[in-house]
């Protein structure tokens, strides 16, 4: 583990497109009511028998409600064959009580998929 990122860093880069993998370690559920932008949910129990999903991982942030358990998270995907030696894996420091930027949620992403014309809402499906 490389340490504590500030939200603000991560913003940053998530904004400039950077190749980082958020990883919200909270439940399903919880991930469900609101997210960082583009992150993906691996539950920190989970997370023994996920880790492979990060195999080749050149930079992972781990995120949890406070930024305790995130720590733990990234110290385990730290010590993961899979992640390059190089590969930077830092916790997100204060979690999403720190975030100053809007949350995404599932309800969001499928509000956006939905068809937004008036003629659509009149289809039988």
């Amino acid at each position: 583990m490389d340490g504590e990122i500030a939200p603000a860093e991560v913003y940053e880069l998530l904004e400039d497109g950077e190749d980082v993998r958020v990883v919200d370690i909270r439940s399903e559920a919880e991930f469900e009511t609101g997210h960082v932008p583009g992150s993906e949910c691996i539950p920190f129990h989970a997370l023994p028998g996920r880790i492979d999903e990060l195999d080749g991982a050149s930079y992972v942030v781990t995120v949890c409600p406070h930024g305790k358990s995130s720590v733990q998270a990234a110290r385990l995907i730290g010590s993961y064959e899979g992640v390059p030696d190089d590969a930077r894996v830092e916790s997100m420091a204060g979690g999403l009580d720190a975030w100053d930027h809007e949350l995404e949620s599932d309800a969001d992403v499928a509000s956006s998929d939905e068809p937004t014309s008036d003629a659509a809402s009149d289809a039988p499906f």
